[in-house]
Parts: structure tokens; C-alpha cells; sequence
């Protein structure tokens, strides 16, 4: 039987570029496989199934509520939804064509404002809101997110990604202190985090996760808080989360894959070290090269390998090697992010030891022409 690649005449991947949506994200487990496979052959009650897995995952993790959405961008739309609507049964309804006299601003710090694939105004913006930024893209203090804050501010909102700035910007809980303050929900955007439970520890209302990066469930989401904002969420299911819908068999794969994922032990940064010094050993031999190991600018505990290429001594920028590995008859992918300073990053956590000697032998050739022996 031809494989999945020859049938469709796709290309093979090695993922070096971490749990990234454009490759498909994860790869889940054999019990997930089996959740989803059972969800896809049984009839529910679908309301009930939300409710019941939600209530399991609740007390998986130790938090008021739960629901599964589709995916985290549906989770933040669907958040802000929630916030704004609430339990008004016309607005439900209306969102869409309702000129909104109700509170509908955003407010969140201006450096968390990005574009992690899609921009975090879009998502705010399908779930009837308005991004209102506070402070500066280089420093958002809790003062300067407090000043920000008016009569139509719906909701104060945190985006925890490595794709924020990092430097200078309050904390989780004290973004939580400053909306509790004026009583408002804090809503925190937590889609590649690890930890199920700190944000909402450190008092978030609700806290979006995607299901299918650090969990490796299905093409789902997760949102988790206080029970009042999670059934305000759930109603959106008959507003604009009609068009988000998860089906049964992500509902079930998810609330298998969080059950795997707090038994399982994950891998820590350290062993990412031992799995990737070989590679980073052999690079350091070639012209030109330097790596090194680096840590997640997030704080999370996943240890890369930075690639420097020096353009002068190597013969190509680190932006040509990655458009080159890409387009190879398998497609090798990596962080590109500092693409325009010279370096790249391997994310090794999908990646085994002999795709790492491809991906030396890829680069090597490369640069050099010549193949390990």
C-alpha cells in the first residue's frame, strides 16, 4: 500500500522548528489516536459531552471549569466573546450586527500584540472586541496597564508566547491584581505554555491553551477558569463559536491527551542538551558555523540549538539556508525568527537522533558540497 506521502505526493518533513502549526503541530499518542478513533464511531448527546468532559478536565487540573474549543485562536474569540455578550440571550444572537453600546475594549500590554501566525487583534476583533493597547512595545508596567483601563473595557488580556516582548512587562498576577482591581476578568492567552495551572493560579479567569502543542492532543483547544466566564464561553457555541465548532472526536482525543500529559513525565531541558550535543559538535566543525545550546526565551524548559552562519566565510546568509533546507526532497524546517542576524534555531523535541545526522548532512552539503562518509 502506497504511504500517506506517495498517495498525495507530498513531501516528507523533519520538524526542527518545535510544535508549529504549519507542520501539523504534534503527533499524538496511541491512546489519543484510540479517544478520537472512539469519538468518531459513537453518537452523544452533544451538549452533555461538553459538559462531562469539561467537568473531568476541571477536576484533572484542579480548576472551577473547563471547555474544549477547536483550537486556541477559537479559544481567544470565543473568550472575548464571552466577556462581552455574556448571558444577554439578544447579543448572543446579534453580535454580529449590533452596534455595541455594552464594554467591548481589550485592553492588553502593546508588546503583547503580535502575530504568532495570525494577529492577536483579529481574534480579538471575531469575538467583537477592540485591542486597546497599554504602555510601550519595550514596557508595560502594571500602572501603565491600569492607565489604560475605561468604562468600556470588557476584559484585561495577557498573551504568555515566546513571541512577546519579554523584557520589562508585568507579570500574570499582577496583570490579575490591576483587572481584579477594577473588576474586570483577565483572560490569558497561554497556547504553547506547559504548565495547566499556573496562570490560573496566579488569578487569570481564563486561560486558553492550544490542545495540540505542549499537550500533543488532536486539532483542538482547551479553555480553563472560573465557572461563571467558562459557561459564558459555552453559550458562544449558539453565537459566533457555532463556526468554531470541535467536533466529538477532538473533545474526546483532547481530554485524553491532558490525562496522558499529566501522567507522562515530559522531557526536560536538560535531556534536550544530551540529545542535541552531538549535533552541535559536528556543526561547530564546519566553516563558518557556530552553535551553541539556548534556552526558550519564555522561561519554559526547552533547550534549542542556535546556528550562527557567518555569510562571508560561509558563502550564504542563515535566511538561504533555511528556504534551501525547505525546498530539499525532504523538507528540513527550523526557527527562522532571527533569520536576518545570522542565526537559526533546531528545536529538537519531534526530531530523532538520525534526522539530526540529516539534518548535518543537509547543511553540510550545503555549504560544502561534500557528504559524511
Amino acid at each position: 500500500m502506497a504511504s500517506i506521502y506517495e498517495k498525495y505526493g507530498l513531501k516528507q518533513v523533519i520538524n526542527a522548528s518545535g510544535r508549529m502549526t504549519i507542520l501539523g503541530v504534534s503527533t499524538p499518542t496511541a491512546s489519543v489516536a484510540a479517544a478520537v478513533e472512539n469519538g468518531l464511531s459513537h453518537y452523544f448527546e452533544m451538549k452533555d459531552l461538553v459538559n462531562k468532559t469539561g467537568e473531568h478536565i476541571a477536576n484533572l487540573l484542579q480548576v472551577e471549569s473547563a471547555v474544549v474549543v477547536s483550537c486556541a485562536s477559537a479559544g481567544i474569540a470565543q473568550a472575548v466573546a464571552a466577556v462581552i455578550v455574556k448571558d444577554d440571550a439578544w447579543l448572543l444572537e446579534n453580535l454580529h450586527a449590533s452596534p455595541l453600546i455594552v464594554p467591548h475594549d481589550i485592553v492588553l500590554p502593546k508588546g503583547h500584540n503580535v502575530n504568532y501566525g495570525a494577529p492577536v487583534g483579529s481574534m480579538v476583533a471575531l469575538g467583537g472586541g477592540r485591542v486597546v493597547e497599554a504602555g510601550y512595545s519595550n514596557e508595560c508596567s502594571a500602572a501603565q496597564l491600569a492607565a489604560a483601563i475605561t468604562p468600556q473595557t470588557a476584559a484585561v488580556m495577557y498573551v504568555k508566547s515566546h513571541h512577546c516582548v519579554q523584557k520589562s512587562h508585568l507579570s500574570v498576577a499582577q496583570a490579575a491584581t490591576v483587572a481584579h482591581e477594577h473588576g474586570l476578568p483577565l483572560i490569558v492567552d497561554a497556547a504553547a505554555e506547559e504548565d495547566l495551572q499556573a496562570y490560573y493560579l496566579a488569578g487569570a479567569d481564563l486561560v486558553i491553551y492550544s490542545g495540540a502543542k505542549a499537550i500533543e492532543g488532536p486539532s483542538s483547544g482547551v479553555v480553563i477558569g472560573r465557572q461563571r466566564y467558562i459557561e459564558w464561553v459555552k453559550l458562544q457555541a449558539n453565537g459566533i463559536g457555532r463556526a468554531m465548532k470541535v467536533g466529538k472526536e477532538g473533545i474526546l482525543g483532547l481530554t485524553q491527551a491532558i490525562e496522558d500529559y499529566l501522567i507522562h513525565e515530559q522531557s526536560s531541558g536538560a535531556q534536550m542538551v544530551d540529545k542535541m550535543m552531538p549535533f552541535i559538535n559536528q556543526l561547530n566543525g564546519l566553516p563558518g558555523v557556530s552553535a551553541r545550546v539556548v534556552w526558550d526565551s519564555a522561561g519554559r524548559d526547552i533547550a534549542r540549538a542556535e546556528i550562527r552562519f557567518d555569510e562571508a566565510a560561509c558563502g550564504i546568509g542563515a535566511g538561504s539556508v533555511v528556504q534551501a533546507l525547505k525546498t530539499g526532497d525532504i523538507a528540513i524546517y527550523f526557527r527562522g525568527y532571527k533569520a536576518n542576524e545570522g542565526i537559526i534555531e533546531a528545536d529538537v523535541r519531534s526530531v530523532s537522533a538520525d534526522q539530526l545526522q540529516l539534518i548535518f548532512e543537509a547543511i553540510q552539503r550545503l555549504l560544502t558540497g561534500v557528504e559524511t562518509a
